[in-house]
């Protein structure tokens, strides 16, 4: 349904929001679909995870803080990285959740410039560092009485800055020309990509072009070392099934494969719909389709936050043994 300058009477909980801005690459009418009755739900969502995950990731800092001051292991960095984008992301989800509470434009246009942009760069720093992880774990398998030059600690420090930086970079450079070139519009539209120009929907398009690569490279790598790590595991339980190296290489491949569980239920369905929509969000016939898949895949990326302390449970054997010590305190 369109909006007729209020001639014609609504009648349902949703319309279709024809935002009058032309986009300048292909001059075609930004077509919104503007349904807000979901919004409920998905404040109730955010809310909740938002608290489970500031609970869990805060413990998880708070662990970290006491431990040693410098991590001796590639694997203590890593974890502790990832860590760090799971809190910087509870700590941008109020953010969401107010955008989700209120219809005010101000609260709409920070959370798709700020809100937005923090969510992009810590979804993918936790992309990027639970497939170092991965590629750890995979070392540790294939070189199990040496140290790769990759496991090294100053290495893993270069490759975290590096990742960091290159995150924070391209999310500036979003945030930067979202300020430069956002044009006036005549109605609040739900979605942030109603904000856009044209310039910022090529560069939209460039950069969901380019994290979709980087996380097929990422899950591809995942696969492979999942893949790789069973038939090592078979081989192994092949010529002696209770010798400690097959049982310590089915915990490894138990270990992959939460990560890899993780890794496909929290990100997969986001790049699986995003990209797309990336290209046909401006096709009217397609808005309420990506408007409803966007929103639950983005809660299913959002949950990470709270799946992500199980791979710190199974990887980091110091946390095990402080948490069964306190609960031994407990008891």
């Amino acid at each position: 349904m369109s909006d007729r300058g209020g001639e014609e009477e609504v009648t349902s909980s949703f319309n279709w929001s024809s935002v009058t801005n032309q986009n300048k690459a292909n001059g075609s009418t930004n077509c919104v679909w503007n349904d807000t009755s979901a919004h409920p739900f998905f404040l109730v969502v955010y809310s909740l995870v938002f608290l489970v995950g500031l609970l869990l990731n805060g413990f998880m800092m708070f662990y970290f803080c006491r431990a040693q001051q410098k991590p001796s292991s590639s694997m203590m960095i890593y974890l502790r990285n990832l860590v760090a984008a799971d809190f910087l992301l509870c700590l941008s989800l109020p953010i969401r959740i107010t955008n989700y509470a209120t219809s005010s434009a101000t609260i709409h246009q920070v959370n798709c410039n700020f809100g937005a942009s923090v969510l992009f760069l810590n979804m993918y720093a936790s992309i990027m560092f639970m497939g170092y992880i991965a590629a750890n774990r995979y070392l540790k398998v294939v070189q199990p009485l040496g140290t790769h030059i990759l496991q090294s600690v100053r290495v893993t420090y270069i490759i975290s800055t590096v990742t960091w930086v290159f995150l924070l970079a391209v999310t500036c450079s979003y945030v930067i020309l979202s300020f430069h070139t956002q044009e006036p519009f005549t109605s609040v539209p739900v979605s942030c990509q109603g904000f856009h120009s044209g310039q910022h929907t090529l560069l939209f398009r460039i950069i969901h072009v380019s994290s979709t690569v980087m996380f097929l490279c990422v899950l591809v790598s995942l696969v492979f070392f999942y893949y790789s790590t069973s038939r090592r595991v078979l081989l192994a339980q092949q010529r002696q099934p209770a010798s400690s190296n097959s049982m310590k290489l089915a915990r490894s491949r138990r270990n992959m494969l939460v990560l890899v569980s993780v890794f496909c239920f929290c990100f997969s369905p986001y790049h699986l719909i995003r990209l797309p929509k990336a290209f046909l969000w401006m096709h009217c016939s397609w808005s309420k389709v990506f408007y409803y898949g966007m929103e639950l895949t983005v809660v299913m990326s959002v949950l990470n936050v709270c799946l992500d302390p199980v791979i710190y449970f199974i990887l980091c054997k110091g946390f095990r043994n402080q948490l069964r010590l306190g609960v031994v305190r407990g008891n």
